[in-house]
């Protein structure tokens, strides 16, 4: 599975956790300096400034960036702690009336959408804005997240990059790292909002833990789908899910089908291989609606289907504390709701 320019939206869905195998980003972001700090520099906004990004290069430029282009999700984390992009790329639609979820509190009348799909980047529009630096998530790394791989070289270019991985790790790292990277964009960690921000995600924490205590023994399973194929996620590959592992959440776990192991494929026939007492459905608008699901028979037979015991799985949440607290309340409470069904 490759991300590729114009592919389906089954094979984005197929390589939705960034299976891109493109060749490595050599030209990006600078050169790899394994002895430099992971955070920014502390200057003030005066002096050099550098980050070393989760490629393990480090980014410099000679003064803080000004005009920063992000990644959808990745820019409405950095908004969540005051750092404001020029543009914006990857989904931010509404969906069904409503915000997209990626985009957070962005206020995107004010941005500059350099494209909203897998492929989709305008490099006219990135090159108008006068970019110092873009920032994307990675999964995994060396690739960017949404960044064309036949204009890689002409977008590395125009401005330096940074890559934030968000795969096969556990969710705490790519909240702290974002964090840093806020931080020496200029952002103060210590501000009232973004104090209460972290303290509310710690007390969401604990909380998820308690419910997945209490009602031990519910069996989730996390998912996506198109009109060809239902979508199990392998747990550990990402972030959120391997974290609520930790929490005690028992998942099913899908077999890997590819070398990154993101995703198990199956057919709609064979949607009911798992048992699940919950079942988390992909919230992007890439993604089956719930509304959409009920097109396939075997999706309406399943028992947590039935059972209407599903919610909704954020598996592109901008990695802010802010962002992911709603994310952890909403699933403690249907932890909480859910009963033990029989397959």
């Amino acid at each position: 599975m490759v991300n590729k320019p114009g592919v389906s939206r089954r094979g984005i869905l197929a390589s939705a956790a960034a299976l891109a195998l493109a060749a490595p980003l050599t030209a990006c972001g600078g050169d790899s300096d394994e002895d430099s700090t992971e955070g920014g520099s502390k200057s003030g906004g005066k002096g050099p400034w550098t980050f070393k990004d989760d490629r393990g290069r480090k980014v410099s430029l000679d003064s803080r960036p000004q005009t920063l282009v992000a990644f959808v999700s990745t820019a409405a984390a950095l908004y969540d702690y005051g750092v404001e992009v020029k543009g914006i790329f990857g989904p931010s639609k509404p969906v069904d009336g409503k915000p997209n979820p990626q985009a957070g509190r962005l206020p995107l009348s004010k941005l500059t959408s350099l494209g909203t799909e897998f492929g989709q980047f305008s490099i006219e529009k990135y090159a108008a804005l006068g970019p110092d630096l873009l920032i994307s998530n990675m999964f995994p790394p060396p690739d960017l997240w949404f960044v064309p791989e036949e204009s890689r070289k002409k977008i590395e270019s125009l401005a330096k990059t940074v890559g934030i991985s968000v795969a096969h790790t556990s969710l705490l790292q790519p909240l702290r790292r974002t964090a840093e990277l806020a931080e020496s964009l200029g952002a103060d960690l210590k501000a009232p909002e973004v104090v209460k921000a972290k303290k509310d995600f710690d007390k969401a924490v604990e909380e998820l833990r308690a419910a997945a205590r209490d009602n031990g023994g519910i069996k989730v399973l996390a998912m996506t789908g198109d009109d060809q194929q239902m979508y199990v996620a392998v747990p550990d590959s990402y972030c959120d899910l391997h974290f609520f592992k930790e929490l005690g959440i028992e998942f099913v776990e899908g077999k890997k089908s590819d070398e990154w192991g993101f995703w198990e494929f199956l057919s709609w026939e064979n949607a009911d291989k798992y048992h699940a007492d919950l079942i988390m459905i992909d919230n992007r608008s890439s993604a089956q609606s719930p509304e959409e699901l009920k097109r396939h028979k075997t999706w309406l037979q399943l028992p947590a289907v039935k059972a209407g015991q599903t919610v909704p799985w954020a598996m592109e949440e901008r990695y802010s504390y802010l962002g992911y607290t709603p994310v952890l309340q909403s699933l403690t409470e249907a932890i909480r709701k859910a009963k033990k069904l029989k397959g």
